[in-house]
């Protein structure tokens, strides 16, 4: 595994306790490498054989290829990489969520201007600062659609643009609603403000899944989507699985 040097990361939606920066590497690494066994049949071995497949989502969603234009039919399957298969019925609901959700993203991009969700002020995440700001926009978000749909759209508008829209599954949703603080916008508050404090950290650890990554023409991942993956899978009880995975990565 690569050796990464830098302070721990103190996030409190992860869990209680600092997290050394050698644990978040390898549960990346484990989160974008890691396999599991899977017995599986077909024609040209019906007697079936044990494979290796990707344990987490990495592969079905953040290698697949960001598309351009208007939200559409390849957001949904994206999604769908991340958060899995819909029925007829689920899918036509994502699909009119994303036509709905199209002037809400581009009126968070524009405020945005070009700047990664962590380097924006904290004004964008405060209720005083509303209307117009970029966290009332990931709020409006966040009310398109009913049941399963929000995440499938939140997993949709963060493959276009992983270094402004965060995930909100409801596995990590539930990690930051408890850490909402009063005049918070929303949830995208608490992980603008665990980025900022931990900027040092998350560029150490930036820098050290690169270098890991890159070589084998992996997709780095944002800082946005690293913090996802480390509260996602302190919140699953699946942190210390990666951690297994990713060892000596």
């Amino acid at each position: 595994m690569s050796s990464v040097a830098g302070p721990d990361l103190v996030l409190p939606s992860a869990g209680p306790d600092p997290l050394p920066l050698a644990t978040a590497l390898a549960a990346v690494l484990g989160y974008a490498r890691g396999r599991r066994p899977l017995y599986f049949r077909s024609p040209g071995h019906p007697r079936g054989r044990w494979v290796q497949v990707p344990a987490f989502g990495y592969e079905r969603f953040d290698r697949r290829p960001r598309a351009h234009g208007p939200l559409g039919d390849d957001d949904v399957l994206t999604a769908e990489g991340l958060h899995g298969r819909l029925d007829p019925a689920g899918w036509a609901a994502v699909r009119a969520a994303l036509d709905d959700a199209g002037d809400l993203a581009d009126a968070a991009t524009a405020r945005a201007g070009g700047r990664p969700l962590w380097d924006l002020p904290d004004g964008e995440f405060s209720l005083l600062g509303e209307p117009g700001t970029v966290g009332a926009a990931l709020r409006g978000l966040r009310g398109v659609g009913g049941g399963p749909v929000p995440a499938y759209v939140s997993a949709a508008l963060h493959h276009r643009r992983p270094e402004l829209f965060p995930l909100a599954g409801p596995t990590t949703r539930r990690q930051l609603l408890p850490h909402v603080e009063e005049g918070d916008s929303g949830v995208e508050a608490v992980v603008h403000r665990e980025l900022r404090a931990n900027a040092d950290g998350f560029g150490a650890l930036e820098a050290a899944v690169a270098d890991a990554l890159r070589p084998a023409g992996g997709l780095v991942p944002t800082r946005l989507r690293l913090h996802d993956v480390l509260v996602w899978a302190g919140g699953s009880l699946r942190l210390a699985h990666a951690v297994s995975l990713g060892a000596g990565r």
